[in-house]
């Protein structure tokens, strides 16, 4: 999984053809970035808008938006540019907006990010959990409980993400419907409450991670 820069066409066009044409290209012209309302995915925003004020560009203040508005609104021209373009786990939401036509996409920012799944290492080792196809048995299920329900609660993602859609498919693939249930809503908020149950040395959690969102990393052991 690799993580892109992708610009409106417009942009990218007139970035090319006036680049020569002055030593500042941006000079006079005001740029708008979007973004997810991932607090880890400003870092590579700002990153990409410093190097937009260097060439001249007057560089606005972020907007936060859901992936799906953030496509659609640099394909209408409401927006310039997003440093969030996960591939291939966008690659939907970004042909669904006008894909090549619409946006200019060149060169990776991450390379080599990772989704995957947590547990805490002690019950791992404890029950000789080793990959995710182990849920189906009720008895592992039933460790991962936080409701009651006999389920493993797993931490997700929010709806109409792209990583939504691999959850969904794993959990048909692997049969573990009837034992694992995708909890979504609000991920920061997620995350930080999962992240307080393993503070407080609760084991009953099944996480969903990136591994490149560093910020809300948990070490498990």
């Amino acid at each position: 999984m690799r993580h892109s820069l992708v610009f409106a066409t417009a942009f990218a066009t007139l970035v090319s053809t006036s680049a020569f044409a002055a030593d500042l290209p941006g000079k006079g012209i005001t740029v708008q970035p979007i973004q997810s309302t991932l607090s880890e995915e400003t870092f590579q925003t700002l990153l990409v808008s410093r190097a937009l004020e260097k060439l001249g560009y007057t560089v606005d203040k972020p907007n936060e938006v859901d992936y799906n508005v953030g496509y659609t609104s640099i394909a209408a021209g409401d927006a310039t540019f997003t440093a969030v373009n996960w591939i291939p786990l966008h690659d939907d939401m970004y042909e669904a907006a006008g894909g090549d036509k619409k946006f200019y996409r060149e060169g990776t920012l991450i390379n080599g990010a990772a989704q995957g799944y947590l547990i805490d290492k002690k019950t791992a080792d404890q029950y000789h959990i080793t990959n995710i196809e182990q849920f189906k048995d009720p008895k592992i299920a039933k460790l991962f409980d936080t409701n009651g329900n006999g389920k493993a609660d797993l931490t997700g993602c929010n709806p109409g993400w792209g990583c939504e859609a691999v959850i969904n498919h794993q959990l048909d693939a692997y049969d573990l419907t009837k034992t694992v249930e995708h909890n979504q809503g609000n991920y920061a908020a997620m995350m930080a409450d999962t992240i307080t149950r393993f503070k407080e040395g609760k084991t009953d959690y099944l996480l969903h991670l990136d591994t490149v969102l560093g910020e809300r990393r948990v070490e498990a052991g």
